[in-house]
């Protein structure tokens, strides 16, 4: 008598492809670079606090290890600067006419100006000059303009030693209002960040944007009053009421007025525009919170172009 055959097993259905996604997150499984929720990103970024501190220290200690002089170029390049435009600005243009304490009067502004330069120009390097470090690790991808922007930080308090002390050769007398440079430059802070954070990711996709941003920092540097008195060309009438009222304005000439005035005697309230502290922290939180939002939201993106 033959045996019976053993039953066949008919295998289940295979999932349609529209269950996949169902079966990926009943499994735990995430979209690999997907853009977290904005709380959950800003609780990933202090998380990481610790790196970006790590990250910054270090490429302000490697970026002149190769020189000779080594960290003394943190000093030596801003002052080298000062002294170029005084020449020029200052001996050649004269234009010290018309503003009092000429030599601290530009060496704050050199000073405060490649703060903001420095952070910017950073930032639009922050993706596109660390595409391996993206491609290889998932982390907050608003760590790199972040910690870059903290170098530039690091940078500035070697700049303000040196400028405590060209301040003090000039006769300069320290008093209560040089505190005031610590709101002026927090605020400077946030601003610059916030457009180093738009540009790190414009040059994301458009990595020759960085080539042109020098131009662009240098024409905006001649705009703000680094070399020359802001107050003193609209005073005289040389240029429009619009065109003065821009300038007046103009982000960068607002805190580098600022810090001016918090440091140096003769530079007084006369001087700055109407309701200036109020200009300063709107152009601060504009472009803090719009730059962070507008980065974070292209997130998952960043190296894969």
């Amino acid at each position: 008598m033959t045996p019976p055959s053993p039953p066949v097993t008919i295998p289940p259905p295979a999932e349609p492809a529209t269950d996949l996604r169902a079966l990926a997150l009943r499994h735990g499984l995430t979209v690999s670079g997907a853009r977290p929720p904005l709380p959950r990103y800003l609780r990933q970024l202090w998380a990481r606090r610790h790196f970006i501190t790590a990250f910054a220290t270090a490429k302000l200690t490697a970026q002149y290890s190769q020189a000779r002089l080594g960290q003394l170029w943190q000093l030596a390049n801003p002052l080298l600067n000062a002294a170029v435009y005084y020449l020029i600005f200052g001996v050649l243009m004269d234009t010290r006419h018309g503003v009092a304490d000429f030599v601290p009067f530009l060496v704050t502004g050199v000073f405060v100006w490649s703060f903001t330069a420095g952070t910017i120009t950073a930032g639009t390097r922050a993706i596109s000059g660390n595409l391996g470090l993206v491609r290889a690790l998932h982390f907050p991808r608003a760590s790199l303009p972040l910690a870059l922007a903290l170098q530039q930080l690091q940078q500035l308090g070697f700049s303000l030693a040196a400028l405590a002390v060209i301040l003090l050769g000039c006769g300069t007398t320290p008093g209560p209002s040089w505190l005031l440079a610590v709101p002026a430059l927090a605020l400077q802070a946030l601003f610059s960040t916030g457009v180093a954070m738009a540009m790190a990711r414009l040059a994301a996709r458009t990595p020759d944007l960085a080539q042109l941003v020098p131009f662009a920092l240098r024409t905006w540097m001649y705009a703000s009053g680094v070399m020359w008195s802001v107050k003193h060309v609209v005073a005289e009438g040389h240029i429009p009421h619009l065109a003065g009222l821009a300038l007046e304005l103009n982000p960068a000439a607002v805190y580098i007025d600022l810090v001016r005035f918090a440091l140096i005697d003769s530079f007084t309230s006369a001087q700055l525009p109407p309701h200036v502290w109020a200009v300063a922290a709107g152009w601060a939180v504009l472009a803090a919170v719009g730059g962070f939002v507008w980065f974070w939201r292209a997130e998952e993106v960043y190296g894969r172009g």
